[in-house]
């Protein structure tokens, strides 16, 4: 049973979607603060988060940077539906998908439990000698899908379970240009819809990673209108 933390400052979300997602099968920590689940996580971590991003205390972008030097859980941010600019700055610190409010609840399920998916088949559930689960070595990139790890130049860069599977699609192949609806395929499954924007923001968050390790990294090219390729360096 995997265990989600929800956290919000709304009462009321807290009550209706903990039912939800407690009738699915899941198991569901509630804090009414940023503060209140960071202590908690301190103790012992959930499978996954679901953060809202204007909360007391302590709001979701910074309980999300506190949890990122630490974990790569997936994580969900619970967006108002003006809050453009707080969306991509939300994917660019590292979250991996976000619900605008008002949401149905009914979708939110399918990305926890598509995110979730994903984390097993990472942390190795999913074994066997295929494309998706062997060792890539792209030049200074090394990618370990079983084990969740990445390093560029013998350094190890930390990614969440989205950017992984980003960086697998175009490494895999070198040279070949994935339109942003090929990785939208990659990174999502069908029943949830997100718009160029949304890997666009997690492509900038990918390559600023790559650059913390290694200032000159450039092996992500943009092909404007067209998507994304891997160049081997």
């Amino acid at each position: 049973m995997s265990k989600i933390a929800l956290v919000d400052d709304d009462r009321n979300i807290l009550t209706s979607v903990s039912m939800t997602l407690e009738a699915e099968g899941f198991e569901v920590e509630t804090y009414n603060d940023g503060q209140q689940a960071y202590d908690a996580f301190n103790k012992k971590l959930p499978d996954m988060a679901v953060l809202d991003i204007k909360m007391p205390r302590m709001d979701g972008m910074d309980l999300l940077q506190r949890l990122r030097q630490k974990s790569s859980m997936p994580v969900i941010f619970l967006t108002s539906k003006d809050d453009e600019i707080d969306e991509v700055l939300g994917l660019r610190m590292g979250a991996d998908d976000y619900v605008k409010k008002p949401f149905s609840q009914r979708l939110l399920v399918e990305r926890i439990r598509a995110l979730l998916r994903r984390q097993d088949a990472i942390d190795g559930d999913i074994v066997g000698d295929t494309e998706e689960t062997k060792v890539i070595e792209r030049g200074h990139l090394r990618m370990d899908p079983l084990r969740h790890a990445v390093t560029w130049k013998g350094k190890d860069v930390s990614l969440t379970v989205t950017e992984f599977l980003l960086l697998q699609a175009l490494a895999q192949r070198p040279g070949f240009v994935k339109s942003r609806d090929q990785l939208m395929d990659v990174a999502y499954d069908d029943q949830v819809y997100v718009d160029d924007r949304t890997i666009d923001s997690h492509i900038k968050r990918l390559r600023k990673k790559l650059r913390m390790v290694d200032d000159e990294f450039s092996a992500i090219e943009t092909l404007y209108g067209i998507g994304y390729r891997y160049n081997e360096e």
